[in-house]
């Protein structure tokens, strides 16, 4: 998949062998968790009991603690191999064969370009990008885990019509209560009790059926039905996302390194590809379920929809380009003129500024001080973002979000930007007629301003905090009830002399 074989593997064990052993560690707990999860979302589709030789870990029975004690090593080491056993399967249904066919089938789609051609930013803000906001953000909107449930139901009503075990697999259709292990009353023995809770034997929740006739040869079925959808699927999602992102980006070459004589296929990491490509089959899903949905409520109800959605696409765009376009530009316009060039462009260079990384870098500064302003004090930025966050695309205001939000915010951001400028060339040549003071205080006027700000706003919060404090010493001295005590002491015993 990756274009590395096991003697680069164990070259990079003998270069890293912690870094190694981190990285397979982190992949082997990555795949442990989502086939945990996944059986799990199974539990809930299927009968309770079919999958009883894999156990339950919402089970409140189950505590692996007190068995990992409790249990000898002959029954841990058994239990260690049907694991292995288990998720070998399913490492040969999910990777190794479905790999093995795209090769056989499409040789040239392999090996995934998953490295970086290129040491600039523009890589690296890029990645940044996808992995901390357009991945959590499809994730979040996606409703994966239903969809996942509709589709396995699916899939198992189909299947159980196929072979005839419906009953088996989905149960008869009557919601029954589980039949679950009775409660016996404490034995005097606490010990035993312990051994007899942890060797007891049956699936819990288990649910009867209707056993039909050549069950086993059914059963034999049903597992290869399994291991084929598996590996259909598996090799459907390593394939279809990666081809439809290389496809999309193909159309735009202004984005793409340049490739490669000796390779026929763009020059880009596979990243990208496939989180373009995940972002087209997410809207394709999203437009035929909304068409499924429309359809049978008549012409009428689907215009009216349309125009509503046109309606709110329009304020959504609007939106989209004013704080994820015009802002972040700013932003990480703002944030390289005052950290990156005069601590990494020497004084006779000429700082090269991209609007791409600029705008990339800027999203995810944006993000972090978004974070930052709704731990902070309440205040009125803090109150426009909680609203707009909280309205969402669906109740937007766009005229309000405006006003509160984008309009103070892009008239700071400008302001920061265009003052030092008109001051760095239009008043300081008037006043220095030496080039390199010029060009010093053009390089340095960016971080000196909005360190004389930070300077200035944190002494002003310091006298705010100093009068605070005064005052409550002061009402905690002469302040008794309502009415002022001693407050004008001084003044007050000359009058009386």
């Amino acid at each position: 998949m990756f274009d590395t074989s096991f003697k680069d593997r164990l070259a990079s064990f003998r270069l890293a062998p912690g870094t190694s052993m981190f990285i397979h560690w982190l992949v082997g707990m990555v795949y442990v968790y989502y086939f945990a999860s996944f059986v799990l979302l199974l539990r809930e589709v299927v009968r309770p009991g079919v999958l009883w030789f894999l156990r339950n870990l919402n089970d409140p029975d189950f505590s692996p603690i007190q068995e990992l004690i409790q249990q000898g090593m002959l029954q841990h080491g058994r239990r260690l191999i049907a694991s292995a056993m288990i998720f070998g399967t399913a490492v040969f249904l999910v990777v190794w064969l479905p790999i093995r066919i795209l090769k056989f089938i499409w040789p040239s789609f392999l090996p995934y370009n998953v490295t970086l051609h290129s040491d600039s930013v523009n890589e690296l803000s890029m990645e940044l990008l996808l992995l901390q906001v357009v991945l959590p953000a499809l994730l979040e909107q996606t409703h994966t885990r239903n969809w996942l449930k509709i589709g396995i139901r699916f899939w198992c009503l189909i299947v159980s019509h196929l072979l005839g075990i419906k009953s088996y697999l989905l149960g008869d259709g009557e919601e029954l209560p589980p039949v679950v292990a009775p409660i016996h009353p404490p034995a005097a023995d606490l010990g035993a009790a312990h051994e007899g809770l942890l060797r007891r034997g049956g699936p819990v929740g288990f649910r009867p059926y209707t056993r039909p006739t050549n069950f086993a040869i059914r059963l034999i079925a049903l597992l290869v039905l399994v291991a084929l959808s598996v590996v259909v699927i598996s090799l459907s999602i390593i394939t279809i996302p990666v081809w439809l992102g290389r496809l999309a980006m193909s159309f735009w070459p202004a984005l793409l390194p340049s490739a490669p004589e000796s390779s026929q296929l763009p020059n880009i990491h596979e990243l990208y590809t496939a989180a373009c490509g995940t972002y087209i089959c997410w809207l394709s899903v999203r437009a035929v379920c909304f068409i499924a949905g429309w359809l049978p409520e008549g012409r009428a109800v689907v215009i009216n929809r349309l125009k509503f959605w046109l309606k709110i696409s329009s304020k959504a765009m609007v939106a989209f380009i004013v704080l994820l376009g015009i802002i972040p530009f700013l932003f990480g316009l703002l944030l390289e003129l005052v950290m990156v060039v005069p601590f990494r462009v020497p004084l006779h260079q000429t700082p090269v500024l991209w609007a791409w990384q600029d705008w990339a870098l800027g999203v995810l500064y944006m993000k972090i001080a978004c974070a930052i302003t709704l731990m902070g004090p309440d205040w009125s930025l803090r109150r426009a973002i909680e609203r707009t966050y909280r309205d969402g695309f669906m109740r937007l205001d766009l005229k309000l979000m405006m006003q509160d939000l984008a309009i103070p915010v892009i008239a700071v951001l400008s302001l920061f930007l265009a003052v030092p400028y008109v001051i760095a060339y239009s008043v300081t040549p008037i006043i220095f007629k030496n080039h390199g003071t010029r060009l010093l205080i053009a390089r340095r006027i960016y971080p000196a301003i909005m360190l004389t700000m930070a300077i200035v706003k944190g002494m002003m919060m310091q006298v705010r905090q100093f009068k605070r404090l005064y005052e409550h010493i002061k009402n905690d001295k002469y302040l008794v009830g309502r009415r002022l005590v001693n407050y004008n002491h001084t003044s007050s015993v000359s009058g009386q002399n």
